[in-house]
């Protein structure tokens, strides 16, 4: 049986455009698609689901387009954590939380740290992320530790 399924939206831009609408119309229309995703999944037994929502190489974008995905995102998990937890759904975080403004890095560890108990799903929610920078973190990490678990000197 599947139980994890992870999702690149790709294509909002595209939508907008042939729609004759802005960028951003088309990324607010997938993120109210999550909903009907979410209910789908849990239905089916899916107990893991990543959506992988911004790359770090979306920082290339326009500064106005980066800004309004910010604070999409930021309305959107404000909006829907309680939507989460009704559903019980769990919410974390996968990327450089870091990087991203303050008032969004609340919103995530708050909405993260809310629905922590919650067992019908685990979303995982790779924003600024790429797997290329996961792996820099992670030897990044371990080279930075004092004592690297499975590493000697020799």
């Amino acid at each position: 049986m599947i139980e994890h399924v992870a999702i690149i939206p790709d294509g909002n831009r595209r939508w907008s455009k042939l729609h004759g609408l802005p960028p951003l119309e088309g990324h607010k229309r997938g993120a109210e698609a999550m909903h009907t995703v979410v209910e789908h999944l849990i239905s089916r037994g899916i107990k893991y689901l990543t959506v992988w929502g911004f790359s770090i190489d979306n920082w290339k974008r326009s500064q106005e387009e980066v800004a309004s995905l910010f604070r999409l995102l930021t309305r959107w998990i404000d909006r829907d954590t309680p939507w989460l937890n009704r559903h019980n759904v769990r919410l974390c975080y996968i990327g450089r939380i870091g990087s991203l403004p303050h008032s969004l890095q609340l919103v995530i560890n708050h909405a993260v740290e809310l629905t922590k108990n919650n067992t019908a799903m685990t979303l995982n929610l790779a924003f600024n992320y790429s797997g290329r920078a996961e792996i820099v973190d992670a030897v990044q990490r371990l080279l930075e530790s004092p004592h690297p678990v499975g590493l000697d000197e020799e």
